[in-house]
């Protein structure tokens, strides 16, 4: 029974990380089509039937965006379930409605960009909620406001690379009209973290 729940634990982590390792070579293949074959027709997708023009750089801020969404989601949802601190609470339902919202207009805007999204969290963003998952009662507040703190920090900073280098005006303007959230999120779960103290 222990080494059938190893397995299971393994073979999940296994698949989220071929879930990002899945979508950056798709994106990748896309790329390569188009640079070696421009205005080729053999060039495009049979999804949509376009090469995707979308930089290497802006295609990985896109997919790490979206595992990065994908886990602030689930371990929202983990915290609405397992949080004992109504304000700890109160701030994972906010977090899974607004990275819900976030993760649609990503997931519209890679598919018009011919864009692949990983449909699971990456294999670190995993390891972070099975993480939370094992703790409970206070200590499982305090960890997963501390968490979320540390997460919108790198958040925050890849959002501004973005805002400021994505070369794909389209998700320029995705990365700069999501900061004002990510540092809402981060002041929130600043102040949280005072009050658990």
């Amino acid at each position: 029974m222990m080494f059938l729940a190893a397995w299971t634990i393994q073979s999940c982590t296994d698949n989220n990380q071929d879930a990002i390792r899945s979508a950056n070579e798709s994106n990748e293949a896309k790329l390569d089509s188009t640079a070696t074959t421009p205005g080729d027709v053999s060039a495009t997708t049979p999804a949509t039937g376009t090469a995707s023009t979308v930089s290497e750089d802006d295609t990985r801020f896109s997919v790490e965006a979206a595992s990065g969404g994908l886990m602030e989601v689930q371990a929202g949802e983990l915290a609405e379930k397992k949080a004992q601190n109504a304000k700890v609470k109160e701030y994972a339902a906010m977090l899974v409605k607004d990275h819900s919202k976030t993760n649609d207009e990503l997931k519209a805007l890679a598919t018009s960009k011919n864009i692949t999204l990983p449909s699971a969290p990456g294999e670190e963003h995993q390891k972070n909620i099975d993480k939370l998952a094992e703790k409970s009662g206070k200590e499982f507040d305090k960890d997963y406001i501390e968490h979320m703190i540390s997460d919108h920090k790198t958040d925050i900073d890849a959002f501004e690379k973005a805002s400021a280098n994505c070369k794909d005006p389209d998700l320029k303007a995705f990365a700069t009209k999501t900061l004002p959230t990510l540092k809402s999120h981060l002041a929130t779960a600043e102040s949280i973290n005072k009050s658990l103290k």
